[in-house]
């Protein structure tokens, strides 16, 4: 039964598809242990169209982390509450990094592909070959 649910687990990890029993009993805990940590806010299930509540394999991995940390490490539950929000801002915001990555990447072919000549040259574009310390005085044109 387990290698079934870890097959359906890399296949649809965030789908919310599994009841509070099935849950439970996968993660470890009783069902009421699950109610009580979605009041709190530490796992946050789907609901089904009749009020139940729906888990993903993603959930039960994430409640099976809070139980390791507050058995194996011994922190509270708002400690843990606190740990799962950053860990899902550095989850965030890795991604977020690695989107910028490829964007800069990509700039930097642009730029390499236009300095090889790969995109014609516009005529107002003046490329200059020395600096200049002018200074240029611009006043607003008075209105008629």
């Amino acid at each position: 039964m387990e290698e079934e649910f870890s097959i359906t687990v890399e296949a649809a990890s965030d789908a919310k598809v599994l009841i509070i029993s099935v849950a439970a009993r996968l993660a470890g805990m009783h069902p009421q242990t699950l109610r009580q940590y979605d009041r709190l806010g530490l796992v946050q299930p789907g609901r089904a169209t009749g009020g139940g509540r729906r888990y993903s394999a993603r959930d039960v991995a994430l409640l099976r982390e809070v139980q390791r940390l507050s058995q194996e490490d011994g922190v509270n539950l708002a400690g843990i509450k606190r740990i799962i929000g950053l860990e899902q801002l550095v989850a965030e915001l890795q991604e977020r990094v690695s989107e910028l990555e490829a964007a800069l990447g990509e700039a930097y072919q642009r730029l390499a592909e236009y300095e090889a000549g790969a995109y014609p040259r516009r005529g107002d574009l003046v490329p200059t070959t020395r600096t200049s310390n002018a200074l240029v005085v611009w006043r607003p044109r008075r209105s008629s």
